[in-house]
This record gives structure tokens, sequence and C-alpha cells, in this order.
């Protein structure tokens, strides 16, 4: 599909699911951690990715071989996947979901100001800030408003979220201004799992015990992380970075905070005030600023 230059309503839908599943995504991980030490649970994950990404090509027919010039670039992209999930996955041990959803997903704010210097075609406009300024407004008054919660909150584990997301943008932009945005995004995401798979292992030791409190539940959250979360929406999202402008692509990020709250009325019971309502109505208007296309 051609490039385009703004987001239209197909896109915007893609963009919303990839959103909800991101929403319940951080949800899985924080319970999985109770069974697999986080770092081992991010390379183990990576790992099985690499089966259902390379199953998923050869049925395809598409190539295993990287193009040539992009093994840099590849190695790269591997090397900032690898430390994104450490980050993630230890800062979701640490700190609350609700607190690390909060940072991690202020990662369109890293990526907008890196693309304006980087990235041809991508400069902030008034609009776009303000709109950037309103849907993150929305997502702290949502985080915000559901209280403490469970779990316990520490600086380092907020450190971490925030690392996290300032390298989820790194990967953004080593898709979009390397060699590598001449490959499928499936190959992108290959490069990212294969490298990231035996880093994160080798790793791992480091952070303690392997095995924790192991149940079959923890397994289970394992293969919904290694082929829906990654060799799924993942890929999905690489290619939607392949075709509109990388800041509306990051921006529907803002949502996935919002679609956490959803899902833990849904699953867990939890309550739903006119706060959330308030701040769904912030990130609409954030996201029509962002993406609303620039007059001829």
């Amino acid at each position: 599909m051609a490039r385009k230059d703004h987001m239209d309503a197909a896109g915007a839908l893609a963009l919303v699911a990839f959103s909800a599943l991101m929403g319940i995504n951080q949800v899985v991980v924080k319970v999985v951690n109770e069974g697999l030490q986080p770092v081992f649970f991010a390379g183990l994950r990576s790992g099985l990715a690499v089966l259902c990404i390379g199953a998923w090509m050869m049925l395809r027919g598409l190539p295993l071989r990287p193009a040539r010039g992009t093994v840099g670039a590849g190695l790269l992209i591997g090397l900032v996947f690898s430390a994104e999930f450490l980050l993630l996955f230890v800062a979701l041990d640490l700190t609350t979901v609700s607190r690390t959803s909060v940072i991690f997903y202020s990662m369109p704010v890293w990526l907008a100001l890196a693309a304006h210097f980087l990235l041809p075609g991508e400069r902030i406009t008034a609009r776009k800030a303000a709109g950037l300024a309103l849907a993150m407004a929305g997502v702290a008054w949502a985080i915000l408003a559901r209280g403490g919660g469970n779990g316990e909150a520490s600086l380092a584990g907020d450190l971490c979220a925030l690392a996290a997301a300032m390298f989820w943008a790194g990967i953004a932009l080593c898709a979009r201004g390397t060699a590598l945005r001449s490959e499928r995004p499936e190959m992108q995401l290959m490069w990212q799992v294969g490298v990231s798979a035996p880093v994160l292992l080798i790793a791992a030791p480091f952070f303690g015990p392997l095995i924790r409190d192991l149940q079959p539940i923890h397994l289970w959250g394992l293969g919904f992380q290694a082929v829906v979360v990654v060799s799924f929406g993942f890929i999905a999202w690489l290619w939607l970075l392949s075709v509109y402008p990388a800041s509306g692509v990051a921006s529907f990020s803002f949502l996935g905070p919002i679609f956490g709250v959803g899902f833990g009325w849904l699953l867990l019971g939890e309550s739903i005030g006119t706060a959330l309502w308030g701040a769904l109505a912030l990130v609409a208007v954030g996201l029509v600023l962002i993406n609303r296309p620039p007059r001829p």
C-alpha cells in the first residue's frame, strides 16, 4: 500500500483495535511476572515469537533472508527492542500497572520530538502540539482518577517505564529512518525478536531466580504474549507505521491506558466514573488535532 500523509478511517480503526490489545497487554505481563522472572519471561516470549513469525513467513512464501545492507540496522533495532522490554517488564514488576501505563505511554511525545528533527514531513505544528498535550492530559486524568490500586510504586520502576517509552520511540525511528524502512514488517519484527531472545535470556540470570510460583495461567499468558501481542499485534503496528505518519500512528498509543481502565471494569469489576468519560473526551479531541489533514 502506498504511503499516506494523514490518518484515514481504516487506519484509525486498526489503531484503535491495536490500542485495545495494548490496554490488556500490561495486565497480562503483571500477572505472568508472578510466575516467571520478568527478563526471563521477556526472553521466552521473544524466542516463541521467532517460531511463530518464521512459520507465518514460510506459509506466505516470504523470504527469511534479510535484504542487503540492512544487517546493521537490524541489529540496532533488535538491541533497542531488547532494552525496551527489559525495562518495561522490570517496571511492571516494581510498580503498578497504572503508574507504568501513564509513564510508558508518553512515547508519542518522545517520538514526535525526535521525528521533528530526524524524519522528513514529521514536523510538529502548533495544532499537533496542542493535540499531544490534550491526549496526555486525558491519559493522566484517567490513570490518576483510579486511585492507588494494588501493588507498590517505586522511583526505580517509574524511571524504568520512562526509559522504556524512549526506547519504544527509538524502535519507530529505526523502522522509519534506517535501511529497514524498505523491509516488510515481518522481517523488521523478526530482527527485533531474533536479536532480543538471546540478549534477554543471557541477561535474565542477573535479575534473580528464573522461576517464581509458576502456574498454568502464567503459561497461558506467555503464549498470549508470544502469539497474539508480538506475532500479530506488533506486525500490524509496524505495517501501519510504514503506511501512515509516525506521529499519527504513535498518538493512538494514548488510548492504551484508557482501554486498560475499561478492561479493569469489564474483567475486574472496577467502577467507572465521570472522570473516565472526561479523559476519553480529551483523548478524542487530541487525536483529531494530531491527525487532522493539513489544509491544501
